[in-house]
């Protein structure tokens, strides 16, 4: 069979799928309408009740799937198993797929265009720390870099730490600060991003989870 393009090849594939019984039309509708809502946001929220509900934060170490669809429902995970890895101020977790680019999308989004690149997926198994150094982000020494590389049959979030000065801060607020980066692992959330009573406007980002 010839295909004039992916397209073609991927409409076809999928049209095999259901023929065969393997899917079903309303399965792949609804995977089709679940990539509109797969974002970073809905990471930064599990991230954020983390923050603020310890009880839910053990949870979400246990289970990262079933604490999830806690905060954001649903939470398709493709028939992965799922971690949640806390960063601390001893251990850092970073992400990588060296196979692709697979993330959890449900939670994490779309892989950026850098998380894809192979010197990214090569060099970060071998140097992570100089990798965060080009980040911007600039571990201590005593600091454990952990490398999570994702396969087809387990994927994972970072759960970054909590930047200090946020106490009182509400969930929304959190999550605000909470990007992509950071839940891949070679980001810290910016608490300047937030606009707080008494703040400057000048001195704040304007929000987004990429």
């Amino acid at each position: 069979m010839h295909f004039n393009n992916e397209k073609e090849r991927v409409l076809a594939l999928r049209d095999a799928l259901i023929a065969k019984g393997m899917h079903t039309q309303a399965e792949v509708d609804a995977l089709e309408e679940g990539f509109e809502t797969w974002t970073p946001a809905n990471g930064a929220a599990v991230v954020a009740r983390a923050w603020c509900d310890p009880a839910f934060k053990q949870r979400l170490l246990k289970n990262a799937l079933e604490a999830a669809n806690e905060v954001v429902q649903p939470v398709p995970f493709g028939g992965w198993d799922a971690l949640a890895l806390e960063n601390t101020d001893k251990v850092h977790n970073v992400l990588v797929c060296t196979l692709c680019s697979c993330t959890i999308k449900s939670l994490i989004g779309q892989p950026p265009v850098w998380y894809k690149s192979l010197a990214y997926r090569a060099r970060l198994v071998r140097e992570p720390r100089a990798v965060l150094r080009e980040f911007g982000l600039e571990l201590d020494a005593d600091v454990e870099i952990k490398v999570w590389d994702i396969t087809a049959e387990t994927g994972y979030m970072v759960i970054p730490a909590r930047p200090a000065g946020t106490e009182g801060w509400s969930e929304a607020e959190l999550a605000s600060i909470i990007t992509k980066k950071s839940l891949i692992g070679v980001e810290q959330p910016d608490v300047s991003r937030v606009k707080r009573e008494g703040q400057s406007t000048a001195s704040c980002l304007e929000v987004n989870h990429a």
